[in-house]
């Protein structure tokens, strides 16, 4: 059976759910906590979309498994979401011991990253993206700033060299795309990006996540820790550009933020919290499958059944909880980075890299703002991630003083100084 249940699938990959996919999850939360989505043409799945329910998938290892492979044959090869659930060797898709052995790698090296060393990396490729652009008075956000710093980010903290962090990012917005061909260009030159990466690091050890994958004392092989990298940029590359871009539409359409800014009020990291419950940037994932017919929020899921979590739904259930004014300062318990064995490992650096940049960007242009109406911005569709297509803006334009300037030096008594350097990494 391609299908997974009798109900009318509802369609979560057109350009009517990308621009209203609240209309989606309200037509899935008709079925019950559980309805059926189609995720691609003849594609379905069962949706969570009840926090509860999903809680309840999430952290119940006993009865569900991530392994996707026997559920291929019924995602046609040229898919756009086949690269979203094909297995891999890695923590996505793996349970039991063989996930904790791989999740322990990424969480130890994880650790040893100095959130000071993340600061200075975010600050500074952030200062060189500024400075592209700042004297122009307008900017595409998405292009020219969050769709390219996290690959320079992720590129340094796995150890590459500054002049690899445009083929690093070629090849992640290759892999993202829905053109067969770019896909494939990818995948050839994200091996050969891995060979130059690993090659250097297995020759000379540096105090980098891929010195650290491969020294870990679960002792993967080469190979492995390649499949460690793939798998930890390709989920950080467009959940990070989402989650910067995301929150700085509501920093910058949202009286309550731009006039509280400088008085402390609502902060940038209020307004990631916003983002992280309304729009979270991975709307649904979380792909399981039931070892054993079994009963989900009223539902009866055959064995085998693909299963997937909208964290979107989830965190806008009616019955969620929220705090008054519409704001949810403090509030954690959204489901924006899952939760349970398999909740994301990364997610302390995500929300500081979100905020070093947010609060980069609006230092160093602080009367940026929209240069289109809130409404009239348009997302990229698809099923799992909400991600803009653009983020015009604009702003007083800044004279570039120096090849060097940066929000500190672009006061007209400060004269410029050398970029910070890298502090050291305690491990």
């Amino acid at each position: 059976m391609s299908r997974p249940a009798p109900a009318a699938p509802v369609p979560l990959y057109g350009p009517e759910h990308a621009a209203n996919p609240q209309r989606s999850w309200d037509l899935l939360r008709r079925q019950g906590p559980v309805g059926v989505g189609e995720i691609d043409p003849n594609v379905y799945v069962y949706v969570v979309t009840d926090p509860k329910t999903a809680l309840t998938l999430l952290q119940d290892t006993d009865t569900w498994s991530k392994d996707s492979r026997h559920w291929m044959h019924l995602v046609p090869p040229n898919s756009p979401v086949r690269p979203n659930v094909e297995w891999r060797h890695s923590l996505f898709f793996t349970d039991g011991p063989e996930h904790a052995h791989l999740r322990r790698v990424i969480t130890d090296s994880l650790a040893l990253l100095d959130p000071r060393h993340v600061r200075e990396v975010t600050l500074r490729f952030a200062d060189t993206l500024l400075q592209h652009f700042a004297h122009t008075g307008e900017a595409d956000l998405v292009g020219q700033y969050a769709q390219q710093l996290p690959p320079m980010i992720l590129n340094a903290l796995f150890g590459g060299l500054d002049e690899q962090a445009p083929q690093l990012h070629a090849i992640l917005a290759a892999l993202m795309s829905t053109d067969l061909s770019a896909k494939a260009e990818g995948e050839k030159a994200l091996g050969a990006y891995l060979n130059t990466l690993l090659g250097a690091k297995l020759a000379q050890r540096g105090p980098d996540l891929t010195s650290w994958f491969i020294d870990h004392p679960n002792q993967l092989s080469a190979q492995n820790v390649g499949e460690q990298i793939v798998i930890t940029d390709g989920a950080a590359y467009p959940t990070l550009a989402g989650l910067i871009t995301n929150s700085l539409v509501r920093l910058l359409s949202d009286k309550g933020y731009r006039g509280t800014l400088t008085t402390g009020t609502l902060t940038i990291e209020d307004a990631i919290d916003e983002a992280l419950w309304n729009d979270p940037p991975l709307a649904m994932y979380s792909l399981h499958f039931p070892r054993r017919d079994v009963d989900l929020g009223g539902l009866h899921i055959p064995s085998g059944a693909p299963v997937m979590v909208s964290y979107a739904a989830a965190n806008n259930c009616p019955h969620a909880n929220a705090s008054s004014g519409g704001h949810r300062s403090g509030i954690k318990a959204h489901l924006a980075f899952a939760a349970g064995p398999h909740a994301c490992p990364a997610r302390k650096i995500a929300l500081l890299i979100a905020a070093t940049a947010i609060e980069r960007l609006v230092s160093y242009l602080p009367d940026i703002q929209l240069a289109v109406p809130r409404g009239q911005l348009t997302y990229q569709p698809g099923p799992f991630y909400r991600l803009l297509t653009a983020l015009p803006c604009r702003f007083t334009p800044l004279a570039p003083q120096s090849q060097r300037a940066t929000p500190r030096t672009l006061t007209p008594s400060a004269p410029p100084r050398p970029t910070p350097g890298r502090p050291p990494v305690t491990a």
